[in-house]
């Protein structure tokens, strides 16, 4: 929005001139953006006016003419055994930062959600040089990735293969004198981009997993995998225990 309006004082933007901004951008097919840089500008207007600086939101009166965001596409994912191994193997063969390809296998063994393997803490985990090593997902990283209120978080408990231990082992001497298992690489003391694990994945094999997988496709591909050999092991309660390990949590509060 910069080169459209600022410059100019926040008290002479009118809805017109915002929205006239707004367009070009809507223009270009980036809805989500378009609607991104409103919210934001919404904020800046609410700011100036409790500051005296102005009356008046000219991003939240136009915000109906906007083109609505549109709907979220389900996730793209592998469903086999094979298809996953392979990914894996051609996500470690990709030019890229050795713990990016980490993040991807950690989050593949556990299927956690990109925020809780992006925001895990080297304190969150515990008996690593044990028999029952085990990740403790803290309440307010299960309240970022579900979106929960905060009467609705909770503690995550993740039992870790061995598999994940050697990974988490081999990133130790990388990370663990950080706060993040995954921090970003520009800024140390945050987290991994959302996005990190993602770029890899579409640029893996000449572009091969594009549309085909994702980051949270991994939780679908483990989803699918498990409740297939659930029915061929005639084991219709299992059903319960996977929602369970991907943390689903029903709408219904005694059920849940």
């Amino acid at each position: 929005l910069f080169p459209a309006i600022g410059a100019l004082p926040v008290k002479d933007v009118t809805e017109a001139i915002l929205l006239e901004a707004l367009r070009k951008v809507e223009n270009r097919g980036a809805i989500e953006t378009v609607h991104r840089i409103r919210q934001r500008a919404s904020d800046i207007f609410a700011f100036a006016a409790a500051s005296g600086l102005r009356t008046g939101d000219p991003a939240a009166v136009i915000k109906t003419l906007l083109k609505p965001k549109p709907k979220a596409g389900k996730q793209p994912a592998l469903t086999t055994l094979a298809e996953c191994r392979e990914l894996i193997a051609d996500v470690d063969s990709a030019r890229a930062h050795p713990l990016t390809k980490y993040a991807n296998r950690l989050v593949a063994l556990t299927a956690v959600r990109s925020a809780v393997q992006r925001y895990c803490r080297w304190e969150e985990l515990e008996g690593l040089d044990g028999r029952e090593p085990l990740w403790r997902v803290p309440p307010a990283t299960m309240k970022l990735a579900l979106n929960l209120k905060d009467e609705d978080t909770y503690e995550f408990l993740v039992p870790l293969s061995r598999q994940a231990v050697e990974i988490i082992l081999a990133v130790r001497p990388l990370t663990g004198h950080l706060p993040f298992l995954f921090p970003n690489e520009r800024h140390l003391h945050r987290p991994m981009s959302e996005n990190t694990v993602r770029a890899l994945i579409i640029r893996a094999a000449d572009g091969r997993y594009k549309h085909r997988h994702c980051t949270h496709g991994w939780r679908s591909s483990f989803s699918t995998i498990m409740n297939e050999w659930r029915r061929r092991e005639g084991r219709p309660d299992d059903r319960e225990v996977i929602n369970l390990m991907l943390a689903h949590v029903t709408e219904d509060k005694v059920e849940g």
